[in-house]
């Protein structure tokens, strides 16, 4: 009697479903509408429906578009004594490290902070970090998100190197790096309360809050954006764009172009600015 109640029950959420809709998505925009539908009838989700629309866009995102630039990543030179890179892993609260040569400005490796516990305990007056680094991977700024993440589950690994097309070291990625664009900021022990409202990722490429005061923005950017209506640079997008935008649409003001990195069926949350040349951004 119970497999014939389930059964029933299974047949009457198909039956919802056929109800709401006719045929069947035939491109990803269609899918998300249908996905939207779904939600609307509380058969799906917020969150869930965030998470796919994420799966959805890591798709289209590539790896320059999130990295943490060079003059952001956090080092250890591989001349460095033990307990300077003690220090330097207490203070960051990272758990991986890219290793340099400062000699050849090159990245030699990767150091994981849990290889250097028992030579912390040792005190090991022998101790040289060239004995613990661990090959570094190394991708072009090119590469999609979704690929990196196939990429890191079958290879093991949680962090790359990011090489320009001179073959220069221009900035790195995790793995964390990529599941926030599924789920969500991801916040640690060791992250600011404090967001930080405009981060830059390479060259011209920058994620910016909804939420970013308007004037702070126009100060970063150098522009003159002026509304008495609305505080903040989300809000004065939404003047421009007319209505509540879905994830990977953009809009372009002013030389920057502004695309939809990161919403849900409420509000913007995040955006990607980039500058195309018209404005002198000093920041790095």
């Amino acid at each position: 009697m119970a497999d014939a109640d389930n059964g029933g029950s299974t047949r009457g959420w198909l039956d919802k479903i056929v109800n709401i809709f006719t045929g069947e998505p035939q491109n990803q925009k269609q899918l998300l509408e249908l996905l939207k539908n779904l939600q609307s009838h509380e058969l799906l989700g917020v969150d869930e429906l965030t998470m796919i629309e994420g799966v959805l866009q890591v798709a289209d995102l590539q790896v320059r578009d999130i990295m943490i630039p060079r003059g952001q990543m956090v080092v250890l030179d591989q001349e460095d004594s033990l307990p300077e890179i003690i220090e330097k892993i207490t203070e960051s609260g990272h758990s991986r490290f890219p290793v340099i040569d400062d000699d050849k400005d090159d990245v030699v490796g990767i150091l994981l902070a849990k290889d250097l516990l028992q030579q912390s305990l040792d005190q090991d007056e022998d101790f040289e970090i060239r004995d613990y680094i661990r090959p570094a991977s190394f991708i072009p700024e090119s590469k999609r998100l979704n690929v990196l993440l196939k990429d890191f589950r079958v290879n093991r690994s949680h962090m790359a190197m990011i090489v320009d097309e001179y073959g220069g070291v221009s900035g790195l990625i995790t793995i964390e790096d990529v599941l926030e664009q599924i789920v969500g900021k991801i916040d640690d022990e060791h992250d600011e309360d404090e967001e930080v409202d405009i981060q830059p990722h390479g060259a011209n490429h920058y994620s910016v809050r909804a939420l970013t005061p308007l004037p702070d923005f126009n100060d970063y950017f150098d522009t003159e954006f002026e509304s008495e209506d609305v505080e903040t640079i989300g809000g004065y997008l939404l003047g421009h764009i007319g209505h509540l935008p879905e994830r990977g649409e953009s809009i372009a003001l002013d030389n920057l172009t502004f695309k939809v990195l990161n919403a849900d069926s409420r509000q913007v949350h995040l955006y990607q600015v980039i500058d195309h040349g018209g404005h002198s951004v000093d920041h790095h």
